[in-house]
């Protein structure tokens, strides 16, 4: 049976892929502003999958997922509905910042308001048009300016079918994570509509491994759900899911030499770098305070006391975790770089 597929007032029909550009507010000059959207309506109904990016203006590897996985994805074998938003933060991505005009963060800004601030109206258009529409969402993100991830997804994983989509996507590294008042996860999952965010790579930069790891990991889910043919789902095995995480922050300032990478294992005492002063005379040492994996770094050397430097996942299996980001990176076949 046909089935059309109805979002902002428009209709695509089934087996059928449309662009359009939703009006989301006007500049100073009084230019529209638009938030651009691709609908793929398969020609067989299923599930409606949300894939979007740049909640953060400046978190731009999730664009780059979109643009690809839509490229991939044909609507006559395509069963269900794909709803592709590569540019949420339209204001944060023309300004290169993470932020809003007015310095607030999109990401806690859920639900939103009709008649609030800036933020407020951006989260109630998109919770209201897009959101409201779909039954599933996969959010791209990167690590914030001058930080980068390893790829990871970071989930609520009480629910079954977010716990099934974490484990589908295939990133090396599941963080068992809390939702954040204000966040996107937070208002889906009010709804009953699972969510998974994909952290990977860094701010304001095309990153390879993550990019390339976020399209593949974005298919492997559409299978799962359905949307695409498979004969098998890789094995949720290949995920290690960590028990928690932290961050190692600066003791001194000055300038951080650190010697350890993405995906790197670290052992209680390991030295991880050092911070000089500028004319390199005194030197603090960095000092794991906790064994676990790398998934986060700074890679700015300038430090202020408290800077946060390293993040570190916790496991109860260790070596697990250290061989399943080493088979992650050997599979994509793409050299992370030196942070």
């Amino acid at each position: 049976m046909s089935h059309h597929f109805e979002l902002a007032g428009q209709s695509v029909p089934a087996g059928q892929r449309r662009t359009m550009q939703l009006a989301l507010a006007q500049l100073y000059t009084q230019s529209p502003l638009t938030v651009p959207v691709e609908v793929v309506n398969g020609k067989q109904p299923g599930p409606v999958l949300l894939l979007c990016a740049a909640i953060h203006g400046d978190e731009l590897n999730g664009i780059e997922v979109v643009n690809q996985v839509l490229a991939k994805i044909n609507p006559a074998r395509l069963r269900g509905t794909l709803v592709a938003v590569p540019v949420v933060n339209v204001f944060g991505f023309i300004h290169k910042s993470r932020y809003l005009p007015d310095r607030r963060d999109l990401n806690r800004c859920f639900p939103g308001s009709e008649k609030g601030s800036l933020g407020a109206r951006v989260a109630h258009f998109f919770v209201n048009e897009i959101v409201s529409k779909c039954s599933h969402i996969i959010d791209l993100h990167t690590g914030a300016i001058h930080r980068a991830n390893l790829p990871q997804i970071r989930a609520q994983l009480d629910c079954p079918v977010t716990r099934q989509m974490a484990e589908n996507f295939g990133a090396p590294i599941i963080l068992d994570a809390s939702i954040r008042d204000g966040s996107l996860r937070a208002v889906a999952e009010a709804q009953g509509v699972p969510v998974i965010l994909y952290e990977a790579g860094e701010a304001l930069r095309f990153d390879p491994l993550p990019i390339k790891a976020g399209v593949r990991g974005v298919i492997r889910v559409m299978r799962g759900l359905g949307m695409l043919k498979s004969s098998t789902v890789k094995s949720a095995s290949e995920a290690i899911i960590a028990r928690s995480s932290t961050w190692i922050r600066a003791e001194h300032d000055g300038l951080l030499h650190l010697k350890v990478r993405l995906g790197d294992r670290i052992r209680k005492g390991d030295i991880l770098g050092t911070i000089s002063a500028p004319l390199g005379a005194e030197q603090c040492l960095i000092v794991a305070p906790r064994s676990g994996i790398v998934i986060g770094s700074l890679t700015m050397p300038l430090v202020n006391e408290g800077d946060a430097i390293c993040h570190i996942a916790l496991f109860d299996e260790i070596k697990q975790a250290e061989l399943t980001v080493e088979r992650f990176v050997d599979e994509l076949d793409i050299q992370p770089p030196a942070m």
